[in-house]
């Protein structure tokens, strides 16, 4: 089959197509793309039409490196009706691509049960399996079970937990506060020596996933008012995605100055997330990255530890790519050398978080 791309700057028109596509994410939202247009990256949306007919979406973002060369990047994308169609949606792109980008990676939507008797893709076409941009292994749960199916789905010690937040009180939901979350997502942060953006990067994300028909939006967990624990959300089509979050201690005492009982905040967040996110009607809720390689001793196996009492439905979302041009393979070279540079700055370790 031959694809076309069809550049549109109407984010109403693209965002209608994303939300639609059976194999699809936020990530290809058009207010994804305004925010990485923040850290000076330049995104282009592009509808996939065959004989007239809208068969996919896609936005590219395109990745400046040094002077004449740049990447292009599909974050979770593109949307399809199809996996079959990726071949041909290596022709189309190598059409409008420039000639100074050097290579295209792309994050098809479509999670894969990560057991030993399933086995990954290796390439689709000229597409070949590689390194991933966003979290290649995560944890997601089905809401399109009941409520009381979700609850008994959930480890007992979560059921425990979220039985003593509503014995305390605790409450959690979507919350218009930004400076509260930022103020636990700053915290996390620096407590687990991990990376971030800066502020406008989320704030623009807030603003524009929620502009043209996709979701962006904050779920707050509190604790006489004060919030412990949060995230934040993108959501598009069917699914919804929690990027970003973290939380604080309970650091909260009695008049004698002993510590009052922990309200367990983090697992009424979750909890009520999943809630709010069945009950407006998404039916994928990801929870977005957990470990390649376990670790007890690093702050991914704590987060990967919490992850999995609320869903044991371990995925991976493989990654592909495809040269444009002969520069591509020392163009990945280098940039595996500057995030390994990066971990070690930062964090002190060559690893990645996830």
């Amino acid at each position: 089959m031959r694809l076309s791309l069809q550049e549109t700057t109407d984010p109403r028109v693209y965002d209608d197509a994303v939300r639609s596509l059976p194999i699809t994410s936020a990530l290809q939202g058009w207010g994804y793309g305004e925010a990485r247009r923040t850290l000076g990256q330049t995104p282009a949306r592009y509808l996939i039409t065959a004989d007239g007919r809208t068969v996919g979406a896609l936005q590219l973002i395109r990745k400046r490196l040094v002077p004449g060369f740049s990447t292009l990047y599909a974050p979770r994308g593109p949307a399809l009706e199809s996996l079959d169609l990726l071949p041909a949606v290596a022709d189309a792109v190598k059409k409008v691509a420039r000639p100074g980008d050097a290579l295209l990676k792309i994050e098809p939507p479509v999670p894969f049960l990560a057991d030993d008797s399933v086995v990954l893709p290796e390439s689709y076409g000229p597409f070949r399996r590689a390194e991933s941009e966003q979290p290649e292994h995560t944890i997601v749960a089905d809401l399109t079970r009941s409520e009381d199916e979700l609850f008994a789905g959930l480890h007992s010690m979560a059921r425990r937990n979220v039985r003593t937040a509503q014995k305390m009180g605790v409450v959690a939901g979507r919350d218009d506060d930004f400076e509260a979350f930022w103020e636990i997502f700053t915290a996390t942060n620096e407590r687990a020596q991990l990376g971030a953006f800066p502020r406008a990067y989320y704030e623009t994300m807030l603003r524009e996933g929620n502009a043209y028909g996709g979701e962006a939006y904050i779920v707050l967990s509190r604790v006489e008012g004060r919030a412990l624990a949060g995230g934040f959300f993108l959501a598009m089509g069917k699914g919804t995605y929690y990027l970003f979050g973290g939380s604080i201690r309970d650091d909260r005492t009695n008049a004698d100055g002993s510590p009052l009982k922990d309200a367990k905040a983090p697992d009424a967040f979750y909890w009520n997330a999943m809630l709010d996110a069945k009950r407006r009607g998404y039916e994928l809720f990801d929870f977005w990255g957990i470990p390649r390689q376990l670790d007890e001793a690093k702050h991914s196996f704590g987060v990967f530890k919490m992850k999995l009492k609320f869903s044991e439905q371990r995925v991976w979302y493989p990654a592909y790519d495809l040269n444009l041009n002969p520069a591509a393979p020392a163009i990945v070279k280098a940039l595996r050398w500057r995030k390994t540079q990066n971990n070690l700055r930062k964090r002190g370790s060559a690893d990645d978080v996830l």
